[in-house]
C-alpha cells in the first residue's frame, strides 16, 4: 500500500467579525474542491477556521461569545464540509472553538477521514495571551479567558489516518519543542498545525520583524528533530485591523520547506508527502530508543519556571 499522502494546506484570508459561519463554510468548500482538483488526499484548514479570531476582543455578553463556539460537530453549518469530504473521498483537518455540554470551552482541531468520520481530536494545550481586559493593548489576546487547558490524558496524542500516524497541534503549541517531542515519542509521521498569528506582538514589539522567520523556524525544527512531516496553515491578512502573518507551508522530515503560500488570502498549496521519508530520521539520527537519555531530562516535567543557579 502506498505511503504517499497528497496534502493540501488551505490558507484562509481575513474573516470579518460579522461574517456568518455559513459564508465561511462556503469559502472552505471552495478550497476543499480546489484541493481535490489537485489530487489531494487531505486538506488542512487553520485554527478557529469558522469565525474571525474572536479572542482579540473583550466580550462580556455570553450570548455573543457563545456564537463563536460549536456545541456539536458536525453542526448544521459545518455538515456540508463532512458531506463534501465523503463525496470527494478526501480527509480534512478543521480548527474551531468547542463548547461542551458541561460548559467547558476548548480550542480544538479534528481530523476527519475520507468517509467524513472524525478519527482524531486535539484540544490546544499551550494557551497564550492573558485572562483580563488590558486596555493598553491595541487588541486583546484573551485565549486564557475564553479557553481551558485540557486534562493531561487528553493532551498530545496521535491517531491513525492515511496509512500512517498523524497528530495535531494548534498555533502557540508549535513554538514549544515539547509539543513535537511527545508526538514524536508516539511515532508521529504527519503533524497538522493551524494558526492565527498577528504580526504585531504588543508585549514584545521587537519580535515583530521576526514573525515569519520564527514561524518557519519552530516548525522546521520540530519536523527535523522528530522525523516527521509538518503542515502549517495560517489565517492570514488584515483581519479587522489586525495584520496576520501568512506563511502557510509544508515541511519535510529533513526540515526543508517543500511548499509555501505566496499570498495572504485564500490559497491552496500542495505536496506529495511520502511517510516513508520519515524512516531515515527515526531510525538513525533521532533513534530515540538508541540515543535518548531521559534520566537527564527530569527538569522538563519536574519544574515549570526557570530556577537560577546559586
Amino acid at each position: 500500500m502506498s505511503r504517499i499522502v497528497n496534502v493540501a494546506a488551505a490558507q484562509v484570508g481575513p474573516i470579518a467579525r460579522q461574517t456568518s459561519k455559513a459564508a465561511v463554510v462556503e469559502r472552505l468548500l471552495a478550497l476543499m474542491r480546489e484541493a481535490d482538483r489537485r489530487g489531494s488526499d487531505v486538506v488542512v484548514f487553520p485554527e478557529l477556521a469558522l469565525t474571525t479570531f474572536f479572542p482579540r476582543w473583550y466580550i462580556q455578553d455570553d450570548e455573543e461569545l457563545d456564537h463563536f463556539y460549536e456545541s456539536e460537530m458536525p453542526s448544521p453549518e459545518t455538515q456540508p464540509l463532512f458531506d463534501e469530504a465523503a463525496k470527494l473521498g478526501m480527509g480534512f483537518v478543521l480548527g474551531y472553538a468547542e463548547l461542551t455540554p458541561e460548559g467547558h470551552r476548548y480550542n480544538v482541531s479534528i481530523w476527519v477521514d475520507e468517509t467524513g468520520e472524525i478519527v482524531h481530536k486535539y484540544r490546544k494545550v499551550h494557551l497564550p495571551g492573558h485572562h483580563e481586559h488590558e486596555t493598553w493593548r491595541p487588541f486583546q489576546h484573551l485565549e486564557k479567558r475564553y479557553f481551558e487547558v485540557p486534562e493531561s490524558h487528553e493532551g498530545f496524542r496521535v491517531g491513525k489516518a492515511h496509512n500512517g500516524i498523524v497528530g495535531m497541534l494548534i498555533c502557540n503549541d508549535r513554538r514549544w519543542p515539547e509539543s513535537y517531542r511527545v508526538l514524536g515519542l508516539q511515532g508521529v509521521e504527519l503533524i497538522a498545525i493551524g494558526y492565527n498569528t498577528p504580526i504585531h506582538n504588543p508585549p514584545s514589539p521587537e519580535h515583530d520583524r521576526h514573525s515569519w522567520f520564527h514561524n518557519e523556524l519552530v516548525m522546521s525544527a520540530g519536523a527535523y528533530q522528530n522525523g516527521t512531516w509538518v503542515v502549517g496553515v495560517a489565517r492570514a491578512g488584515d483581519e479587522e485591523g489586525v495584520p496576520m502573518i501568512g506563511g502557510s507551508c509544508i515541511i519535510a522530515p529533513s526540515g526543508e520547506v517543500v511548499a509555501r503560500a505566496r499570498t495572504e488570502g485564500d490559497e491552496i498549496i500542495t505536496a506529495a508527502c511520502d511517510l516513508d521519508d520519515t524512516r531515515s530520521y527515526k531510525d538513525w539520527v533521532f533513534n530515540f530508543d538508541a540515543h535518548r537519555v531521559p534520566q537527564h531530562y527530569d527538569s522538563i516535567t519536574a519544574q515549570r519556571g526557570v530556577i537560577l543557579p546559586d
